[in-house]
């Protein structure tokens, strides 16, 4: 999923495991998920599977899957005795919602004795700081990309700045190393507005955060000149369940008046953050899902009323193994084209009425 695989590696690295990475995302990997998955089931499942295979194939012969908050916390099961039908032999260890270190070293231990729970902590500390790393770096290029000068330069060094972490077991490396590429990041030449078209992306999780299953909506519209904001993220999604009290009140307050209870998955972050974007004054959000998905689709609801209320122009997408690459860039086309009259036709009020203040009504509606 994204990058995030350099991040975890640490956690097989410290158990002295031969770690097999799975070749990047391909149509190849869609066809064999579709092949051996239900028709039904949603496209992270078919993602999900493809990489399975592709990573057995490899030699693996222990998967280990983290998950839940929606019917993927029961999809584990499934995809293992799929896996176990077409003859493949492994040990399949699904993390779930239970981040409980004595539940997760007892398991481990099954087949590698070196899963002490300190050697797990730090494991998982490792990851952490490494994911967060590749998250800063991402957050950056995601907002500057389209503004670079020499065209290329943002891609270039982000690749050599994985390569570079891909390398690294102790945390002060990895401090080095981030602070080293933040440095040389911003040195690169841009030509930034002062206030560039902004515009935010949210949805289903595995789709927000894996480029090939959206088709690299971000890079393409961040190419266009516009800033791109992502909340969805594996160091939110984890200090989120650490501290779900809180960060379920917090949404939940953003939400308001347009959701009064949790509808599941990531449908109350989708709805609180378009929320939070629309009365910032944001340009645009971009919302995607999984074809099927259930919290995202009670979500919608939702965010047409945001949508209308503040006048925030927001698009649809739902992906399955279906959809078309070129129905997609033709829409995120027409979309950017919309946001660009949008700012014209605001520029043009201002010169008329002279500027000044704005006051902004709307009707508040409970649902």
């Amino acid at each position: 999923m994204g990058n995030y695989h350099v991040a975890f590696k640490s956690i097989a690295k410290l158990l002295d495991c031969e770690i097999i990475t799975p070749p990047p995302i391909s149509k190849k990997t869609i066809e064999l998920g579709c092949k051996y998955s239900p028709e039904f089931v949603c496209i992270p499942f078919k993602y999900n599977l493809g990489n399975y295979i592709e990573a057995l194939e490899k030699g693996a012969n222990v998967i280990v899957q983290a998950g839940g908050g929606c019917r993927f916390g029961f999809y584990g099961e499934v995809q293992k005795e799929i896996l176990k039908s077409l003859g493949y032999k492994f040990e399949f260890f699904k993390l779930n919602n239970s981040f409980n270190p004595f539940v997760i070293a007892k398991e481990f231990q099954k087949f590698n004795r070196r899963a002490t729970i300190p050697f797990l902590l730090r494991g998982f500390a490792l990851a952490f700081c490494q994911a967060l790393a590749i998250e800063k770096i991402e957050d950056y290029v995601r907002k500057n990309i389209g503004f670079e000068k020499k065209e290329g330069e943002m891609e270039k060094l982000f690749n050599s700045f994985l390569m570079e972490l891909d390398k690294i077991n102790n945390f002060t490396q990895i401090y080095k190393t981030y602070n080293k590429f933040k440095i040389n990041f911003h040195k690169i030449k841009t030509k930034k507005p002062k206030k560039p078209i902004r515009v935010g992306l949210v949805g289903e999780l595995y789709v927000v955060m894996e480029p090939f299953s959206n088709f690299e909506i971000e890079k393409k519209l961040g190419k266009k000149g516009v800033e791109i904001h992502r909340f969805t993220t594996v160091s939110n999604i984890i200090t989120s369940f650490l501290f779900s009290r809180k960060h379920v009140k917090r949404l939940m307050s953003d939400a308001k008046p347009y959701l009064k209870y949790h509808i599941g998955g990531h449908g109350l972050e989708s709805v609180a953050n378009a929320h939070k974007l629309a009365r910032q004054g944001f340009d645009g959000l971009i919302h995607v899902k999984p074809f099927g998905c259930m919290p995202e689709i009670n979500a919608m609801t939702a965010l047409h009323r945001i949508s209308q209320d503040y006048q925030f122009p927001i698009v649809y997408f739902s992906f399955d193994s279906l959809t078309s690459e070129s129905g997609v860039a033709t829409r995120l086309e027409a979309f950017y084209d919309m946001l660009i009259m949008k700012r014209k036709k605001y520029a043009k009020n201002q010169r008329i009425h002279g500027g000044g203040h704005r006051l902004h009504f709307h009707q508040s509606r409970s649902h």
